[in-house]
């Protein structure tokens, strides 16, 4: 143990399975206090008691990220808590695929309430409590970390309203990052770029898939596999150490950049 982020606050989102569950495990075994969120509590609430087992300080809260009122009892709840806020990871998402003509309207909504309104007010009330935070050294700045995708990069069929927030949130994080900076606040924003990682909602989505088209799980996976050079696919812990680096001061001259952890997906 390294304790690479000692003394640091961070609120992870989705964290009670995935990216987000590595994500928070990862941060509190490097010595941050943790406050994770998810829809359901009692998911983030079996991570947290992990992380408390193996000597980590970590919270478990209810949070909708689509709700702005969610938002400002979060940030409450977690300067009630610990009395700041050094690192946000945006990583509660959902995923969606189908047709753009099959895609309705409130399909369209759903997914970006979650996957784009949620960053927008995750970020938006992170920046607000980690700016004015006195006392910290001016070279350990704040850092919002968002978890976009592969396909915030580049495009693929059936995935158009996912891509479209993905996509979002790439640009969305860069002009914060810049806007923050502009403006002297002590606040990095980066994004994250995983390919296919085996968490749950990756092996849901690809059943989906294969019941769609009309193949079995076991050949989709494999193609999937295929179209990653290094020929396998990520896992959780994998984006959870790049996680760890944009949350450390290793990370301090990076801002309004995109981390992309895919395996060679995007560099064909």
């Amino acid at each position: 143990m390294t304790q690479r982020v000692a003394g640091k606050v961070a609120i992870v989102t989705g964290a009670g399975s995935g990216i987000g569950a590595a994500s928070a495990r990862a941060l509190a075994r490097e010595g941050a206090r943790v406050v994770l969120t998810d829809i359901a509590l009692a998911p983030a609430a079996l991570v947290v008691d992990d992380i408390t087992a193996a000597g980590g300080i970590a919270l478990a809260l209810a949070h909708d990220v689509g709700a702005e009122a969610g938002w400002a009892g979060v940030i409450e709840a977690t300067l009630n808590a610990f009395g700041k806020l050094d690192v946000l990871v945006n990583n509660a998402g959902v995923a969606a695929r189908g047709a753009l003509i099959d895609t309705s309207l409130e399909e369209w909504r759903a997914l970006m309430r979650v996957n784009l309104d949620g960053v927008f007010l995750g970020t938006r009330a992170a920046v607000g409590a980690m700016q004015s935070i006195a006392g910290r050294p001016a070279d350990h700045l704040g850092s919002v970390i968002n978890i976009s995708s592969i396909l915030g990069l580049v495009g693929w069929i059936g995935v158009a309203a996912y891509s479209a927030s993905k996509g979002g949130v790439r640009l969305f994080s860069k002009a914060v990052a810049l806007e923050c900076a502009e403006r002297g606040w002590r606040v990095r924003v980066n994004s994250i770029h995983p390919g296919y990682i085996a968490t749950p909602m990756v092996e849901e989505g690809l059943v989906r898939r294969a019941e769609q088209e009309g193949s079995d799980v076991a050949t989709l996976t494999a193609q999937v596999v295929a179209r990653h050079p290094l020929g396998r696919l990520g896992t959780a812990d994998d984006i959870a150490n790049g996680v760890l680096y944009l949350a450390s001061d290793e990370s301090a001259f990076i801002t309004g950049s995109e981390l992309v952890i895919d395996g060679g997906y995007t560099a064909r």
